[in-house]
């Protein structure tokens, strides 16, 4: 076991800060990790609040890990110590049912374990996250960060760029995709990003003129108002596919009337009840609702490969560990454009009691 320092909480709503814990000795396939930045994503709020009633104290979020590999077990070979490596939002898998043979580990069928809150396949022990010096990590799950890939922006991209890519790709997007992306947040800008970068024609759907200008700096063609009902009716049936990136439970009714033939709605950000669907916007135009949820480790390697390429980034503000409470904060206050990172070099300035 080595100690390691990370900032977490002991109980429900209580303010992030300094704590000790334990992570595992490097097993036979492990990949020790150095935390060089960690993203915070909007679910790190929820567990922290035990929002889902799920919260498994003490706990340390943080699921978009970028660092570099300190060490290895004797039965890594795809990783060397100095490589610049990332960590998404799971560390393991059973590794042996349909869903991850066929590299879709966030549906195993025993569960994937999350990189935090959840419980070591081997040792039952709380999995605990990125907000912290380093982690352990078993090799399959450790992603590499290409050369060309910022690594200060690449976090953001293993929760929220991966979450919008799936689908992207699932339903694929390409010249001449007519795309929809409801929500200009983490998700909904990477949605915007990505689309634009795939060659789609890509529309934001908003209920705030004042979101307008900042959509089209993102590279959005066109701009909707929801709350505009002519507009509304204007672009019925215009869409192949809407991403819906509102994290709440929703009237999703409107946006249905907005999909063309064959179109698809994808849920992407709301984890609760939807307000009941009316059936006869299904059967007109044969349209569909579906949702996604993250990406298996295949797919999140080609994001990165594909975002290092095409220089796409997420926006991203820099903050120390010691800002986070401040950082929660303005997220829930929707007061940050696009996505929070943290530098963890700010750490080494932290004193445990």
């Amino acid at each position: 076991m080595t100690t390691c320092i990370g900032y977490g909480v002991h109980e429900a709503n209580a303010p992030l800060e300094p704590l000790r814990f334990e992570r595992r000795e490097l097993r036979a396939d492990d990949v020790a990790i150095d935390i060089d930045y960690c993203g915070v994503c909007h679910s790190d709020l929820h567990y922290v609040h035990n929002d889902w009633k799920s919260t498994r104290f003490p706990c340390v979020p943080g699921h978009e890990i970028v660092g570099r590999v300190t060490a290895v077990g004797p039965a890594v070979n795809r990783y060397r110590p100095g490589d610049r490596v990332a960590v998404g939002c799971m560390v393991d898998s059973c590794q042996q049912c349909a869903a991850c043979e066929q590299h879709q580990e966030p549906h195993c069928t025993q569960g994937m374990t999350p990189t935090y809150n959840g419980l070591d396949r081997i040792s039952g022990e709380v999995t605990r996250g990125g907000y912290a010096q380093h982690i352990v990590v078993r090799e399959r799950f450790v992603l590499r960060v290409p050369p060309a890939l910022d690594p200060r922006f690449t976090g953001p991209l293993l929760c929220a760029g991966i979450t919008v890519w799936t689908p992207m790709r699932e339903h694929d997007v390409k010249t001449g995709t007519r795309l929809a992306v409801i929500g200009l947040g983490g998700l909904g800008h990477m949605a915007v990003k990505l689309g634009v970068a795939l060659g789609a024609e890509v529309t934001v759907i908003t209920t705030s003129p004042g979101k307008a200008e900042d959509a089209l700096a993102l590279g959005a063609h066109h701009v909707l108002l929801s709350s505009d009902p002519q507009a509304m009716k204007t672009a019925a049936s215009s869409f192949d596919l809407i991403l819906d990136t509102i994290p709440r439970g929703h009237n999703v009714n409107p946006y249905l009337m907005l999909l063309g033939r064959n179109g698809k709605l994808v849920l992407v950000g709301a984890l609760e009840p939807l307000e009941p669907i009316h059936g006869a916007l299904l059967a007109i135009n044969n349209r569909s609702i579906t949702g996604a949820l993250i990406g298996g480790l295949e797919q999140t390697q080609e994001l990165l490969d594909f975002c290092a390429e095409h220089q796409v980034l997420p926006s991203c503000e820099m903050i120390d560990i010691q800002d986070i409470n401040q950082a929660f904060t303005r997220m829930q206050n929707n007061d940050v454009k696009y996505r929070f990172v943290i530098d963890m070099a700010s750490l080494k300035d932290v004193d445990v009691a």
